[in-house]
Formats: structure tokens, C-alpha cells, sequence
């Protein structure tokens, strides 16, 4: 791109990042965004743009030349319920709702690649552009298949990208194989019987047995799976029916575990289960657990990363790319994807002093933006080259 389109794209894509972040809307109510998604799709000229697909979701297609086969580019749309503690001008003016993980930015950069690629094209073949809902809470991308996506908009390989806080800015980073981890979601339910808090040894009340379980559940990660396996098991809610002077009968333990492997997460749940019930036993309470799977591990195809990376050198600097990068026990919906064809997905910085994803002062950074952007061209143009 000439130097002046550069700097104008640059301006759009802050502009759009800026409206989205301050009209941030949760999974599967974004409404607005898709629709000023697929009103910018439109302006661009795209071949065609539909709306709803998985509910919300919007899915763009731009083709160019005689060529047969498809990529696929993915952006995540919905924001959290995060109250956002930021003073930015563009700060959010929905209550108790924000863009904490950057997702207005990854909007952003993908409208600009879709803006970039209708203006100069450089490919053979059909780009889908795939503007994904509720991503946060792993829902999103099934619900786009289950719409059938793949049917309806066919592709053979997927890309996406994700900012990384503490990542240098205009740094790239990805790996082969296993990037993110599964996260399974469980509940346990203790029951017994509650009283007065004077007199503890009338009933069978449950918080003691509820610190043990959630004491004892540490040992799942380090004592009961190979050390071999990554791994971790996190309590991250006790709540009980006790008041100040009554002691609780019914205690619920909530929180999530992550890991890599199918059998991992197989072994987790049976040692939880296993805690769970002794634990209460010997407190003469009764245990039960709720276990779910949520998100799959997120795994990249050799040659797709081999590809992204190829495609990094043309946007960032040698030294900026790491092919090698480290296993992420955080998860992504984007690995639904992975389940139907090879891609890669990839983190791009967005600087050492940014804010952490999910914490209410954490906002994208706008200079990063362009690197989105270009590197998605730019996988494109090497998936699909022209002439």
C-alpha cells in the first residue's frame, strides 16, 4: 500500500475501533455491531454479506480471478460483563458491559484487511471473511457450524489472530500443534445439615467440608496426573446458605479446569469426583459434581503455521517472529474451527505495558491495529497467490 492509503486505513480502523469499544455488546446480543460489521462489508464490495449466520454472526465474501479454493479469516465481536474503569473519550457507554479482551480491535483489523483486499486485491481464489459472536463463552463458533457455516460459506483453511498483552508491539507469535488448552467448567454441591453456629455438633453443616474439597482438589494437578501433563484446576467460587450465626447446610464449589488432552481432562474430572465424595463422606455431608466440557484444546495444523509464518515476514520484522511459542492454558473458540479444516491461529503484541486481557483498564492498542490487518492480507495473498 502507498503511504497515504496506509495512514488512511490506519485512521478507519482507529475510528471503528474506537465506536465499537464505546457500543460494546455480550455474546450473542451484538446487534449493532454486526450490523455496522456487514453496513462496512457493503461500502467495501464485497461479492456478498450475510447477516445472522449462528445468530449474530456475519460472514462476508470477496472473489477475485478463476481460482477454486477458499481461506478463511475469523474476528471475534462480543465484549464481557466487565464495568470498564479506563477515562478514554471512547470509553464504554454500556453499563457493566466492555471490550476487555480486544475484541473491537480484532473487528477492526479484519474489516481493514476485508477493506484492503476489495481495494487491491493480489489473490486468486475467495476470501470469507467470518465476524463470530460469543466467543467468550465458547458458544460462538458451534453455533455459526451448527448454522451450517460450512455448507453455506465452504472454505478450506482458517486464520485467526488474538493481541497479546506483553507481547512487544509489532511482535508475532505462534506455534505447531497444541497452542490453547481445553477448559472444562465444573460444580460441586455439598449437603448436610445446617444450625445454629453455637451449636456445631447437632447438625452436619458443610463449610468445613467445603475449604477440605477445595484444599483437596489441589492435588489433582500436582499429585494425582503425570507431571508430564500441563494441567491446572482452579476453585473459583464457594458459596454456602450460612449467615453470620448459622452455619450452612447446602456449600457449592465452582471453577474450571484446563488442559491439552482429551485423557487429561477424562482423568480431572474422575480424581475431582473421587475427592468430591470422599472428602464429604468424612464429613458426614454428601458430594455431587457437575462436570462440562466448554471449549477444545486449540490445535494448529503444521503447514497452516508454516504458512502464517511465512505470511508474518512479509508484515513484521525477523527478529519479531517466534514460530516456538509457549502452550497458553487460557482457551479460544476458535479451535471449533480446527475441528473442520487446518488453520493457525496467532498472537500479535500488543505491548509490555498493557493492561491484562479481562481486567477493566485493559484497552487494544490502536498502533497494532495495522499489523492485523497486513498480515491478514498478507495470508491470503500466499494461500491464494495470483497469476
Amino acid at each position: 500500500m502507498a503511504a497515504l492509503d496506509r495512514e488512511s486505513l490506519i485512521q478507519d480502523m482507529t475510528a471503528w475501533r474506537h465506536d465499537l469499544h464505546a457500543h460494546p455488546e455480550f455474546g450473542f446480543e451484538e446487534k449493532r455491531t454486526s450490523a455496522f460489521v456487514a453496513q462496512k462489508l457493503r461500502e467495501f464490495g464485497l461479492d456478498e454479506v450475510v447477516e445472522g449466520v449462528g445468530g449474530t454472526g456475519v460472514v462476508g465474501t470477496l472473489r477475485r480471478g478463476s481460482g477454486n479454493r477458499a481461506v478463511a479469516l475469523r474476528a471475534d465481536m462480543d465484549a464481557l460483563r466487565i464495568a470498564e474503569q479506563g477515562n478514554h473519550a471512547y470509553a464504554s457507554q454500556t453499563p457493566g458491559v466492555m471490550h476487555a479482551c480486544g475484541h473491537d480491535g480484532h473487528t477492526a483489523m479484519l474489516l481493514g484487511a476485508a477493506k484492503m483486499l476489495a481495494a487491491d486485491g493480489g489473490f486468486d481464489g475467495t476470501v470469507r471473511f467470518v465476524f463470530q459472536p460469543a466467543e467468550e463463552w465458547g458458544k460462538g463458533a458451534l453455533a455459526m457450524l451448527d448454522d451450517h457455516l460450512m455448507s453455506r460459506f465452504p472454505f478450506d483453511e482458517i486464520y485467526g489472530l488474538h493481541n497479546m498483552p506483553g507481547l512487544p508491539l509489532g511482535h508475532f507469535e505462534t506455534r505447531p500443534g497444541p497452542l490453547m488448552s481445553a477448559e472444562d467448567n465444573f460444580e460441586i454441591v455439598l449437603e448436610g445439615l445446617g444450625g445454629h453456629a453455637a451449636r456445631p455438633h447437632v447438625g452436619r453443616e458443610v463449610l468445613v467440608a467445603a475449604c477440605a474439597v477445595v484444599t483437596n482438589l489441589q492435588t489433582i494437578a500436582a499429585r494425582r496426573l503425570n507431571p508430564a501433563d500441563v494441567a491446572v484446576v482452579s476453585v473459583t467460587e464457594l458459596i454456602t446458605d450460612g449467615t453470620r450465626n448459622a452455619l450452612p447446610g447446602h456449600a457449592r464449589i465452582l471453577g474450571d479446569a484446563r488442559s491439552f488432552r482429551p485423557e487429561v481432562s477424562a482423568e480431572i474430572e474422575r480424581q475431582m469426583r473421587i475427592i468430591a465424595e470422599g472428602t464429604a463422606l468424612a464429613y458426614n455431608c454428601t458430594a455431587s459434581v457437575a462436570y462440562s466440557r466448554e471449549f477444545v484444546p486449540l490445535v494448529n495444523d503444521a503447514d497452516a503455521t508454516a504458512s502464517a509464518l511465512a505470511a508474518a515476514a512479509a508484515v513484521f520484522e525477523p527478529a519479531a517472529i517466534n514460530g516456538k511459542g509457549e502452550l497458553v492454558t487460557a482457551s479460544e473458540d476458535f479451535a471449533r474451527f480446527l475441528d473442520h479444516v487446518p488453520g493457525c491461529f496467532a498472537y500479535i503484541g500488543n505491548g509490555e505495558t498493557s493492561a491484562p486481557l479481562h481486567n477493566p483498564r485493559f484497552d487494544f492498542n490502536d498502533a497494532a491495529l495495522i499489523h492485523g490487518a497486513a498480515f491478514h492480507a498478507a495470508i491470503v495473498r500466499q494461500r491464494l497467490p495470483a497469476g
